[in-house]
């Protein structure tokens, strides 16, 4: 690794673009660590993919913009040509471990009574079932692409990330090509073979046998092409091309802002491509004609690989074997604050109450929402929206709370990446209800993840907050690590409310004094907190920052973590993905620790935890530590007052930088050696929360399952 990349030499800033893939690479790892249940390392290989076919279409298509720009820009000295190259030696090598992680995993399905199996290990019977199944069930949803149209083209018909396969037909004619869609959005990926089917059996038990669906394809090509082209031999090879994720919106005045997105996703589909996967066994002349039909530009961005494309299909891969191949299930906590009181009000208002997903049950916050929107004491309720489930609860209470008179202002993120479409979809349905909808600063995300609801108490009104880190998302509150914080302290409820004021009325002065909010105040805060353990350390006084974030890349920001270091601030980082700041550097890092801790939950939440001169300021915040998010969006981070809470997370965070079975160490390579247990007890830290959290309920011991 030491001589891997071009681009790192003599710098303090480790490339975003290198780090995010070594988080990927953190993500194999899981695929490969025995630790983990077989199939959920088989749905790791699927998160893996997924997560690389969004890293070119958004971080790899930024570069070859950047690489474009600087032709015309000469005094721009990055070398993103060099980064480009260690961007496609580094996907290679990894792709090079995927294949032999996905092989290993077959073996081991095998053990277990599951087998992937193609169309040369097809008995007679089950050739004769694929076969009755591809007409009944497939072949409508095909439509060849033809290669011998003179004005195709190909670039602009193939959607992106879709899964295709190149065909050639040989005959005593001139041969024939033609692209087909494997069509896995309206049938499912695996297709499980009957097992009355199986003539073989093991340990006296028949095999789970699955068909991808590219293979049952394969082996009905002809019932495709028979009949419309004369051929002797038939061959299919799988292809994958990924486009650039950015799209322009027209500055038009007559049109609406949903409009202009709408527009903005279509163009999306005909963007320019920026990578092409395909099978390693496609024959050279059919690899030099595919790309000849793409574009001379593919030619840097081609990358051979296995015989399958779309990996992401099998983070929903069944499991028809035991149990024990998955995670046991964990079962949603409930919290005690919420269970002793009969309205959610009246728990908040007892006192401050923090969730932690999905060890607890997001339904508290949707029943809080249930509850409001035919409450008649409340007379309004405001939210921001950045990802939403595809059939919320949430939005359908807001839609109740309008038919029952509530004033609802709902800020929707149009330009939330890959759910713009969701959004759209349910900005049009709130605004047909009479919610009033609104749309922001067109130059911000609104990224925060706030929600305020005011109600008429003994004549007077009284608000109550939820800020989080987290969206208001029932499907990823299951599988994402975050928190929310229910408070009806009024000057931070008054706060919550000038953020949506700002929102609405960028141009009025405001001032926060509890709130850390991007984009105008969050970054001179941030300096502010970090400076004072500086100041701490400085006169020989105990100083340490301990911060849990998702990514670490502002240059401003690691700059002042390098200064805290040499000043003698003790700095410890959990880090989920991208870190530019590199640690152990002599005289200036040598006092920074960083790991990352990947498991079965993502890791989301965002906290701040500062020493203080040991009076412990505590945040926890939407914003990462990046550029984008202290200086281009709407994000806001909430102090902990709650002295109860604020034991409860600083034991979490403790039991986080303790992790000794998933937790990573951060080194100047990025290269991801685990942290060594020695002789120090097994902490696996999600589990090690999930416990803690149990050992404090009052209340009944099992709400749902996760």
């Amino acid at each position: 690794m030491d001589d891997f990349f071009n681009t790192v030499a003599d710098v303090h800033y480790f490339p975003k673009e290198l780090s995010w893939l070594a988080f990927n690479e953190r993500v194999l790892q899981e695929a490969a660590d025995q630790r983990n249940p077989l199939i959920e390392r088989l749905r790791f290989l699927g998160i893996y993919s997924n997560n690389m076919d969004e890293f070119y279409r958004v971080r790899v298509a930024d570069v070859k913009r950047r690489i474009l720009l600087q032709k015309y820009n000469t005094e721009d000295k990055e070398d993103t040509e060099a980064l480009m190259q260690d961007i496609q030696n580094y996907v290679l090598k990894m792709g090079e471990k995927f294949n032999t992680i996905y092989l290993e995993l077959h073996l081991e399905l095998r053990k277990h009574n599951i087998e992937f199996i193609d169309q040369h290990k097809l008995n007679e019977s089950q050739s004769a079932w694929v076969r009755s199944y591809f007409r009944e069930r497939v072949l409508r949803l095909i439509s060849p692409i033809l290669l011998s149209n003179e004005n195709l083209n190909l670039s602009k018909r193939l959607e992106d990330n879709a899964t295709y396969l190149m065909v050639e037909m040989t005959g005593p004619g001139k041969p024939e090509y033609a692209i087909v869609q494997v069509p896995s959005d309206d049938i499912s990926r695996f297709l499980e073979l009957p097992i009355a089917l199986n003539k073989t059996k093991r340990n006296g038990r028949y095999r789970h046998q699955f068909m991808m669906l590219d293979d049952v394809i394969i082996h009905c090509l002809n019932d495709i092409f028979s009949g419309f082209f004369d051929f002797c031999e038939i061959q299919a090879y799988s292809l994958k091309l990924t486009k650039d994720a950015e799209y322009n919106l027209s500055d038009t005045l007559d049109q609406s802002l949903l409009d202009k997105m709408s527009k903005g996703i279509r163009q999306r589909l005909e963007s320019e491509p920026v990578r092409l996967v395909y099978d390693a066994a496609m024959p050279e002349h059919m690899l030099k004609l595919l790309r000849k039909l793409l574009g001379a530009n593919m030619l840097d961005a081609s990358i051979p690989g296995g015989r399958y494309r779309n990996f992401k299909d099998f983070i929903n891969f069944p499991n028809t074997g035991h149990t024990s191949l998955e995670y046991p299930p964990m079962p949603a906590l409930p919290h005690p604050d919420f269970e002793q009181h009969t309205t959610t009000f009246d728990a908040i208002r007892s006192n401050d109450v923090l969730l932690h997903y999905p060890y607890h049950n997001f339904t508290y916050f949707t029943e809080w929402v249930r509850q409001a929107s035919f409450d008649p004491k409340v007379t309004s309720i405001k939210m921001t929206m950045y990802r939403v489930a595809k059939n919320s609860r949430v939005i359908h209470s807001l839609l109740d709370a309008v038919r029952n008179g509530k004033k609802v202002t709902v800020v929707v993120e149009l330009k939330a990446r890959f759910d713009e479409e969701n959004n759209i979809h349910w900005a049009r349905r709130m605004t047909q209800a009479g919610v009033q909808v609104v749309f922001g600063l067109t130059t911000l995300k609104i990224h925060s993840k706030l929600c305020i609801i005011s109600r008429q108490e003994r004549g007077k009104p009284v608000k109550y907050a939820h800020i989080g880190t987290g969206n208001f998302n029932e499907k990823t509150a299951r599988i994402y690590t975050d928190m929310s914080l229910f408070t009806c302290h009024q000057e931070i409820c008054d706060e919550v409310d000038q953020v949506f004021e700002f929102i609405e009325y960028s141009y009025k002065p405001f001032i926060f004094k509890h709130l850390i909010v991007s984009p105008t105040w969050s970054r001179n805060k941030l300096y502010a907190l970090i400076q004072r353990e500086i100041d701490f350390a400085s006169q020989g006084r105990k100083a340490e920052i301990l911060l849990k974030v998702n990514n670490l890349v502002d240059d401003g920001i690691v700059d002042m973590l390098y200064k805290a270091s040499q000043a003698g601030v003790k700095i410890r980082v959990i880090v989920r993905g991208m870190c530019s700041l590199i640690p152990g550097i002599r005289g200036k890092s040598t006092n920074i620790q960083i790991i990352s801790v990947l498991d079965r939950f993502l890791e989301h939440a965002r906290v701040y935890q500062f020493h203080n001169g040991g009076d412990i300021d505590l945040y926890l915040s939407s914003a990462d530590w990046m550029t984008r998010n202290i200086d281009q969006r709407v994000e806001v981070g909430v102090p902990i007052y709650d002295a109860r809470i604020k034991q409860q997370m600083m034991t979490i965070l403790a039991l986080q930088w303790n992790d000794n079975v998933k937790a990573r160490v951060i080194d100047k390579k990025q290269s991801n050696p685990y942290v060594k247990r020695g002789n120090k007890k097994s902490i696996r830290s999600q589990q090690a929360i999930y416990d803690y959290l149990a050992s404090q309920q009052l209340g009944p011991t099992v709400q749902a399952d996760l």
